[in-house]
């Protein structure tokens, strides 16, 4: 991958959408690697790029509800609704897909998963492209989502494509998804926009886990956002989760990834603050893990975490699955 400042490739990354090709682009919520969503061809190089299970689909990123519409065999009116409330923004709607979208992209399902967002770059590339684009986040299948360009590149270096870098991310943890294509909306991804806020436009949303079948959306099947460490994931309130910690883990080796009030108790053992609540959290927690990653002395990173509010349900989402699906105390 080759990197170029956002604004000075626009140009050049539309072009190269245009001619099948693949580039990293910064949302608000995390960088995407894109490619023509009604071009099987095309969005065959997402996944190679990735090293991504080809049953798991891909969200696709237009530039407003009419485009949005032009992809969607049917668009219910609570896709309406949400849309006009949420996007741009970190909101993806499930709906019954047109045919223009292309398999590999619906990984052979009947839906589609749709967002607009909310980055200017982003949506400045949309526009430029004239068309959809299939977006997973910008990273080899299984890793920490990438909010920088620098985490692109450590990723995706040997890929052939272009980076477009806007700067971090600001959300920091990926869209949430909600399936209206038919019935009660379900949550299939809590993510950065809560569901607090949805369920206030649609009402009370079912929630549906992994049940082994093909992924509905992303982030349902397989293992996801793990760095190279062994992560250990305490839900519980700081005072238990302080205690629980100097009495198991030996601070020569051991990474601390967890709030304000946490991370200043454990003074004695390296770690990433996240900050005094759950936005801040979500803004720092995938370059957290990327950086613990990378200490040489560390042996495991032991995370932090039980708010589900807002933002709070994502992050524990996102560090269930670093841990390998739920391994916690």
């Amino acid at each position: 991958m080759r990197r170029v400042a956002g604004e000075e490739g626009l140009a050049e990354g539309a072009a190269l959408l245009r001619a099948g090709g693949i580039v990293a682009f910064p949302t608000e919520t995390v960088y995407g690697l894109g490619a023509d969503a009604r071009s099987d061809s095309a969005v065959q190089r997402i996944f190679a790029a990735k090293g991504r299970p080809s049953d798991n689909p891909l969200i696709v990123h237009v530039a407003d509800r009419e485009g949005a519409r032009r992809l969607a065999r049917r668009w219910p009116d609570l896709a309406e609704r949400l849309a006009a409330r949420f996007w741009p923004g970190p909101l993806t709607l499930v709906v019954p897909a047109r045919k223009e979208v292309a398999s590999a992209t619906r990984a052979g399902l009947d839906t589609v998963g749709l967002r607009c967002p909310a980055h200017p770059l982003a949506l400045r590339l949309l526009q430029a492209a004239a068309l959809p684009v299939a977006a997973p986040s910008a990273n080899r299948s299984g890793r920490p989502s990438p909010t920088t360009a620098e985490a692109v590149l450590d990723d995706l270096k040997a890929a052939d494509g272009l980076v477009l870098d806007g700067g971090p991310s600001g959300i920091g943890v990926e869209s949430t998804v909600v399936d209206v294509s038919s019935g009660a909306p379900v949550l299939l991804r809590p993510g950065g926009l809560g569901r607090e806020e949805v369920e206030a436009v649609a009402g009370p949303l079912l929630v549906l886990g992994d049940d082994g079948k093909a992924p509905r959306a992303p982030g349902m099947k397989y293992r996801h956002y793990a760095p190279a460490l062994p992560v250990r994931l305490l839900r519980l309130e700081p005072e238990a989760a302080i205690a629980v910690i100097r009495r198991q883990f030996d601070p020569a080796d051991t990474g601390i990834l967890a709030a304000t009030e946490v991370r200043e108790a454990l003074s004695a053992y390296r770690g990433v603050d996240l900050g005094p609540d759950a936005d801040s959290a979500a803004a720092a927690l995938f370059e957290g893990l990327r950086r613990l990653e990378r200490d040489p002395d560390l042996a495991r990173i032991v995370a932090v975490w039980c708010d589900t509010r807002g933002r709070g349900l994502a992050v524990l989402n996102r560090l269930e699955k670093a841990a390998g699906g739920g391994r916690h105390v």
